[in-house]
């Protein structure tokens, strides 16, 4: 089925609101949810939604909750999220950090204390679109085992980059460390399909494309093996030593799921001449001859159309999650 923009949005905020959400933040998490949807990252959007009621219901994430400003030298900043919700408390971070380098040119807001962002492209988008070069990474509870270990002692911490473009073609990457995120592997469960590439190991230790296999033993493949294994270490660390939070293992300690991260948001302001080369690398890269079949996109150019589709024709949704969420609606919970 596919639910219009406004619908999805409306639905999200009251059921934001009846769990005792205040009206503005409630607004700002369900435009969130909403727009990650309409790009199409439906596994961090209208999927994850009914999670992140169940994290209210249990404790995990201070429903009112507001960051805090602890810490201040000039372009530098850190926040206490005080464990509210985290897709709101990194939109007013990336806020901060774009207002900060406004007068300095480049600026870094370093968040402790706060819950899973839902999306983190969304703050990129957000930076590009006013103008800034946006950069930032969260860490995450232990899900991904470090390249040739068994068991999962690192986060799949996702990084975001983002660079403006004068024709508003912004180039946007939202990468975790894992080959592929869990809510994509989720998603792949809950449409039947198996995965293109391996994506992790099965309980007995091989690689496989079986999404469920996957979920079982909590091992996802990092993405280029050691790289991916060695960037999420260096983030970890980055991450918790700028914010003065946790690190992925005292995440694992203290919650066991994914609340009480830390993360970083770093926006920088260009030259507007600069910002030229965006246009001519976006359109040398959109020049290469596809492989049979296939098609050329540059980072950020997917979700554009994909946005485009469904705010025309409405967004998708598998017809169980709809279920799930009009539950809420009218007051269940969702364990």
């Amino acid at each position: 089925m596919r639910i219009p923009f406004d619908e999805l949005k409306a639905t999200f905020e009251e059921i934001l609101k009846s769990r005792g959400i205040k009206e503005e933040t409630a607004r700002i998490s369900a435009e969130n949810f909403a727009s990650s949807s309409a790009d199409g990252v439906y596994t961090h959007g209208v999927n994850r939604f009914p999670k992140v009621i169940s994290y209210l219901e249990r404790g995990l994430i201070n429903g009112n909750g507001e960051p805090e400003r602890v810490f201040s030298m000039g372009a530098v900043e850190r926040w206490d999220g005080h464990m509210g919700l985290g897709n709101v408390n990194a939109k007013k971070a990336m806020d901060r950090a774009c207002g900060l380098a406004s007068l300095h040119g480049i600026a870094m807001v370093a968040l402790k204390n706060t819950s899973h962002w839902m999306r983190g492209g969304a703050y990129g988008w957000q930076a590009a679109e006013r103008g800034f070069i946006g950069l930032c990474w969260t860490n995450s509870m232990p899900n991904m085992p470090p390249w040739g270990g068994t068991d999962p002692r690192l986060g799949n911490n996702p990084l975001v980059i983002a660079v403006p473009s004068p024709d508003g073609n912004h180039a946007v990457i939202d990468m975790a460390m894992s080959q592929f995120s869990y809510g994509k592997i989720e998603l792949a469960r809950l449409k039947g399909e198996t995965l293109p590439v391996p994506g992790g190991w099965n309980k007995g230790g091989a690689l496989t494309c079986d999404p469920k296999e996957i979920e079982e033993s909590r091992l996802v493949l990092p993405m280029g093996y050691w790289k991916g294994s060695g960037l999420s270490v260096l983030l970890d660390i980055a991450a918790a030593v700028l914010s003065g939070g946790r690190t992925v293992k005292e995440i694992g300690e203290a919650f066991g799921e994914d609340a009480g991260v830390s993360q970083i948001f770093i926006a920088m302001k260009p030259e507007p001449e600069a910002l030229m080369a965006v246009t001519q690398v976006l359109e040398d890269v959109k020049a290469s001859a596809p492989r049979e079949g296939g098609s050329v996109f540059y980072p950020g150019e997917i979700e554009k159309n994909t946005r485009k589709e469904n705010m025309e024709r409405g967004i998708p949704v598998l017809d169980t999650v709809w279920e799930t969420i009009q539950a809420l609606k009218k007051g269940g919970s969702h364990g």
